[in-house]
């Protein structure tokens, strides 16, 4: 008959605990019962009155360059860092800026074999330094990948998809090349980092 007590004093403790717990932890999650008082200002909040827009808000990112391709293609640079590493990352977006849903052309990837192989690409971009006389192409990892957006299949009107590219970096002299697509117009772009 001990056993029988202490094992329903044991089940009732255990059952105390767990209910007080359940209790703690909703009123955890509750309100602070402050719901009708005005929120309080946060320290970075700006004191005093409105002051509109903030001069980022609003403003979209302004390109490194448009270059415009057939078919109503776009493709918008929006920047082009280089790196520690010895190379140039370029990004963009590549938009369908017409009135039909189109492929993106093969000819994006270039002629070469190992990237043909790849599928559709932006392989066949290049940047010139006409400075030092050099052109560079995009990159290839150890199987022949162009680093570059890959699987670029068809796009809606009015639809993008972000793009990049990586090149070996010029010279940390030449900060103005030329950037080349094959079917697109070609545009001088500016290097940062």
């Amino acid at each position: 008959m001990n056993i029988r007590f202490t094992t329903t004093a044991r089940r009732g403790l255990v059952a105390l605990t767990v209910a007080a717990g359940l209790v703690l932890g909703v009123a955890g999650c509750g309100g602070s019962g402050d719901d009708d008082k005005k929120p309080k200002e946060s320290a970075s909040a700006p004191r005093g009155g409105d002051s509109g827009p903030s001069a980022q808000e609003g403003q979209s990112e302004q390109p490194l360059a448009e270059l415009r391709g057939q078919d109503g293609l776009l493709l918008r640079l929006t920047s082009a860092e280089r790196d520690a590493g010895g190379f140039v990352t370029v990004n963009g977006d590549l938009k369908n800026d017409g009135s039909k849903r189109i492929t993106v052309p093969a000819a994006l990837r270039g002629d070469e074999t190992e990237i043909i192989r790849h599928g559709r690409t932006l392989g066949g971009a290049t940047l010139v330094d006409s400075k030092g006389k050099k052109r560079y192409y995009v990159l290839r990892d150890t199987d022949g990948r162009p680093l570059t957006t890959t699987d670029l299949g068809t796009l809606k009107p009015g639809e993008s998809v972000p793009v990049f590219m990586q090149f070996p970096a010029p010279p940390s002299d030449a900060n103005e090349v030329s950037f080349q697509l094959p079917t697109f117009s070609s545009a001088t772009i500016e290097i940062s980092g």
